[in-house]
Formats: structure tokens, C-alpha cells, sequence
């Protein structure tokens, strides 16, 4: 039997739950059934009464054993793909989209389980489950045919330093404190931004320091040690779009109010998408259609044109595809397929590809401001994609550890004629992050060029070696880099379209993974042969192909650029 915490309540009797099973000593059996029925009502501090109301007069010790506590895993046939090929294993698939996993495992001798199917990618297919290790034993146990996969959380590939730990003083330690209060304003209005963050670092390499978010009013005060005397990075990333961020080094800290001034962006001005990829022209893309595997695409902006879509979130309505996990998904619709015109709007690399939205990170909450995408929201998304017709995925997302459910889920859309194109990560030069470091996936690291940016804006901290041929251009210095590279594009600084009718600057190799989408869409949409292709692997081989072969050498070196930038 498995062993649990556990914990006292009143004087009865012990009590409890191991490994799912109750266990009692020294009561009658009515007494033992009185307490059965409180512990499943009762819990925290009303236990103790209701365990009175039930034993009256005990002068046991009751102790209430906590179980297992149910865990999510994918279920996966066997073999590869998502959905499952061999007799049996489809037959009990099956079984569990329309009987349940108890029945289902009954069925084929296996002992009684607690198991929830959350979700199914296929009735015959792949399936997120709800239950407890010992239970998933079982399951194995009664049906071998099955891969178990843990659940596994992904994040966006958009580049914003944050405060990992608090300020420390050189002996280590956070000392007294003392109050930096920082007001941020439109240069061009000189009215207060809302809503910005404000990340200062004390020491920017071990990310330490304070930060907030600014009032109404613009302000936001941030704890730091009175022994401080200077900020080696002072970051401010606004919440509203048309104003970049910006940054300050080597910041006295001072008493008062230190003030900031944002600069405007202009959308007549080039940035480094326009630089690098250029802004289509309307009929680029063509015929090619895109799936933004991502927080949501804006509905309702004049710039964008979303076909259709669907939402992958676990528990949510599959129909709310719009933009309700971030601004994220609309930024990197903008990058591919942006309709808009300077100076008031904003131009796309393939304006006429179609786009489709597979929303698969959940709604924001007070309690979670920034969720994650689980892999079973990935893969189901892929999946819906291939079916909507997609040609070209964007996942501008990654970090999650390596798992077999998002890579059948590639396998499968490869073996479809679908190409996945990934952003490697942004962890300062790591290596390629999982899913972009995956055999089958197009690998995209984030390039940028000096003078396209305010020289005092956050964009400034991205600057590093090695510079290309063109001492201008640069790898950004988030971007992961390595072997699993493919090609590289545009990342820094690059103005999009963000919910409802708005515009921003963002970085990141989420930036540069659109932008080689869309050039991809571009390539694919001017090969007529390669788009109406019968749709298996030969058909996403050949997208691949002619991708990586029109990359332009900048002079980084395969580490940083892989085959370099399309064309």
C-alpha cells in the first residue's frame, strides 16, 4: 500500500486514504460510516466540527491520509502518428471516446481505475487524460499498445528580460531598502503610460533586481537595497502599442522621481522586416495557406484577414480562435500576411496567404497573467491544421522539454505535406529549443541591423557579436544558435498588428519565425508544381527545399544562420 501525508483532526478514530482505499481503526462500522461521510464533505478548518457532528463523544485520534493526487497524461497509440493503426489498440481507443477509460479498461480484463478522458485529438486517437500513477500502472498493464506521455508546457518565443531573483548588495545579501520611483510618459504627448513594465536590474547577468508595472498615473516604485548606488539595465516594455520600449544603462539611483520618455513608433518608417524580407506585395502568397499555432489572432483588425480557425485549450470553446490568450498570435499574423499601408497601417511578407488561427494558450487570469501552452493543445492544433487545409504552421513558441505527442503530431503534418516552421528560443545562444530542434521542423534563429531602432530603446540591449558581412547586421543576442539551425530572419525591433486596431514593436525568434512563414508562403505560392502536389512528405520536402535553397548567405556562419536568410 502506498504511503501518504497525513494529518490530525479532533479525537475518533484514524481514517484516511492510501492509494485510494480508506483505512479505519477503532470505530464500529456506523461510526466508521458517519466519518466516511465527512471526510468526503469536509475539509481545513470546519473538519473538526463536522468530525464531531459525526462521532459525538469519540476520544480517538482521527488521522485523514491524503492520496495520490490525479496528474494529466496523453495517451498515444503505438507505432507513430496520432491516431492508432493496430486492431486492438484502435478498438479500446475507441472504447474510451464513447464508454469511458473505466469501461474501457474493464474490457479488456484490466482492475477497476479513476480516470477522466479530458480531451480526444482523435476518437481513435491520441487522449488527454486525468488520473493517478497507480492508475495509469493499470492502464499499461491491461493494454501494452500505448505511449504515455507526461503533459508538458510551452512558451512564447518573444524576448522580454524579467527579475529572476531579488536585488542583492556585493556581500550577498538584500540589506535595507530603499524606494526607486519611476514615471514613464509619451515623448510626443507627455501623458502618462499605464500599464508598462518596469524590470531594473541590479546585475543583469545573474537578473537580479526589482521591477512593476506602472499606474494610471504612470508611476511604479520598486524596492531596491540602500547600499545600491546604480542600475546596470533599467528596461521599460509598454502595455500600449505606437510607442517603443526603452532602455538605460548604467542608471544612478537617485532620490525623486526618475522620468522616462517613450518615443513614438512611426509606421512610415523601416523596420527590420521591411529591411530583410521586404513588404509584399498583395497578391504574394497566393493560394497558400498559413496556420499561427499561437495565443489567438485578431478578429477584427483592418489590417488582417482570418479564414477560420479553432481553439485547442482543454476545456475551452473550441469556436473562440480570436485573440484571447495575447497580443502574441496577432503580431505574428501581422508579420506574414498584413494587408495594411504605411503610414497607417502595416504591410505583411505575404499579404495574400490565408490565415488560420489554433489558438492553444488558455485565457489570462488575475491568478495566471501568463499561461502556458500544453503539449496536448500543440498537437491537437497541428492536427486541426492539416485538416483546415494548412500548407505552412508558424510555432512561435518552445522551451518545453522534448515529448512524443508534439513531435507525432509534426510526423504526422510532415506526412501530410505540411511544413512546420519553429522559433529556435530566445536563452542568450543556447541551443536550439524543442520544437524547433526537432528533425522534421525548419529552425529559425533572429537576426536585426543597427540604426532601424531608437538607439535608446530596449531594442539597444539586443546588439551583439558576430556582425555579418554587413558590420550593420547582427544576431540577436537572446537568439538560441547551433547545429539544429536552418536559416535565419528578421527579429528585432519589428512593428506588427496587436488587438483590436493597434500596432508594436516586438523581438524575439517568435518575430523571425513568421517572417520566414511568410517568405516560405511567398516561395511556395510562385511554385505551382510544389503547391498542387499530391500531399505526403515528397510535397513538405520540396517546401523545405526551396525555402533553404534561396537563402542568402549574410556571413554569420552556419552556428548563427544555418543555411541564412530566404529570399
Amino acid at each position: 500500500m502506498a504511503k501518504a501525508k497525513t494529518r490530525k483532526v479532533g479525537h475518533a478514530t484514524v481514517l484516511g486514504k492510501v492509494g485510494g482505499s480508506l483505512v479505519r481503526a477503532g470505530l464500529g462500522a456506523l461510526a466508521a460510516a458517519a466519518v466516511e461521510s465527512w471526510v468526503k464533505k469536509s475539509s481545513g478548518r470546519k473538519a473538526a466540527d463536522a468530525l464531531r457532528a459525526a462521532v459525538p463523544g469519540s476520544r480517538s485520534a482521527v488521522e485523514i491520509v491524503e492520496g495520490p493526487k490525479p496528474q494529466r497524461f496523453i495517451l498515444l497509440p503505438s507505432g507513430r502518428g496520432l491516431r492508432a493503426h493496430a486492431a486492438d489498440t484502435k478498438k479500446f481507443m475507441l472504447g474510451m471516446a464513447t464508454s469511458g477509460a473505466a469501461e474501457a479498461i474493464r474490457s479488456v480484463g484490466g482492475p477497476p481505475v479513476k480516470m477522466k478522458v479530458v480531451d480526444s485529438i482523435h476518437e481513435d486517437g491520441a487522449k488527454l487524460v486525468e488520473t493517478t500513477a497507480e492508475d495509469l500502472q493499470k492502464l499499461r498493464a491491461a493494454q501494452p499498445g500505448l505511449v504515455v506521455v507526461p503533459e508538458r508546457f510551452f512558451d512564447l518565443a518573444v524576448s522580454i528580460y524579467r527579475v529572476e531573483q531579488a536585488a542583492r548588495t556585493a556581500a550577498g545579501t538584500v540589506g535595507a531598502l530603499r524606494t526607486l520611483t519611476v514615471k514613464v510618459v509619451s515623448g510626443a504627448t507627455g501623458k502618462a503610460v499605464a500599464g508598462a513594465t518596469v524590470v531594473a536590474f541590479t546585475n543583469f547577468a545573474l537578473r537580479e533586481g526589482a521591477q512593476g508595472v506602472t499606474s494610471s498615473k504612470g508611476t511604479v516604485s520598486l524596492k531596491l537595497p540602500a547600499a545600491m548606488k546604480r542600475l546596470e539595465r533599467l528596461y521599460v516594455y509598454p502595455q500600449e502599442g505606437m510607442l517603443w520600449g526603452a532602455l538605460r544603462a548604467n542608471v544612478a539611483i537617485a532620490s525623486g522621481t526618475l522620468t522616462l520618455e517613450l518615443d513614438a513608433i512611426d509606421l512610415g518608417a523601416e523596420d527590420s522586416l521591411r529591411y530583410f524580407a521586404g513588404a509584399g506585395d498583395l497578391k504574394n502568397g497566393s493560394g497558400v495557406r498559413v496556420g499561427v499555432v499561437d495565443t489567438g489572432i485578431a478578429l477584427n483588425h483592418p489590417d488582417l484577414q482570418v479564414l477560420g480557425g479553432e481553439c485547442t485549450v482543454p476545456g475551452e470553446d473550441p469556436k473562440l480562435f480570436g485573440p484571447l490568450g495575447g497580443d502574441h498570435g496577432s503580431h505574428c499574423a501581422g508579420i506574414i500576411a498584413a494587408r495594411g499601408q504605411a503610414p497607417s497601417g502595416v504591410r505583411g511578407v505575404a499579404p495574400a496567404a490565408g490565415l488560420y488561427s489554433l489558438r492553444v494558450f488558455p485565457k489570462a487570469t488575475a491568478a495566471n497573467p501568463h499561461p502556458r501552452a500544453s503539449n496536448f493543445a500543440i498537437a491537437k492544433a497541428i492536427d486541426r491544421a492539416v485538416a483546415l487545409g494548412c500548407d505552412i504552421l508558424n510555432l512561435s513558441l518552445g522551451g518545453g522539454d522534448p515529448d512524443e505527442a508534439t513531435a507525432a503530431a509534426i510526423e504526422d503534418a510532415y506526412n501530410a505535406g505540411v511544413v512546420v516552421i519553429a522559433a529556435a528560443g530566445n536563452d542568450d545562444r543556447q541551443p536550439v529549443s524543442f520544437p524547433a530542434s526537432y528533425d522534421l521542423c525548419v529552425a529559425v534563429s533572429a537576426i536585426g541591423r543597427k540604426g532601424l531602432f531608437p538607439a535608446d530603446s530596449v531594442y539597444a540591449g539586443d546588439v551583439a557579436a558576430p556582425f555579418g558581412t554587413d558590420k550593420k547586421n547582427f544576431i540577436a543576442a537572446f537568439s538560441n544558435v547551433g547545429a539544429d539551425l536552418d536559416c535565419t530572419g528578421p527579429g528585432v525591433a519589428v512593428v506588427s498588428t496587436i488587438p483590436d486596431k493597434t500596432y508594436t514593436a516586438m523581438s524575439g525568434t517568435s518575430m523571425a519565425t513568421p517572417a520566414v512563414t511568410g517568405l516560405a508562403a511567398r516561395i511556395l505560392a510562385k511554385n505551382s508544381k510544389v503547391l498542387g502536389a499530391a500531399r505526403d512528405s515528397q510535397r513538405a520536402a520540396a517546401i523545405v527545399k526551396a525555402l533553404l535553397g534561396s537563402a542568402k548567405n549574410l556571413g554569420f556562419g552556419p552556428t548563427f544562420q544555418g543555411r541564412g536568410l530566404p529570399t
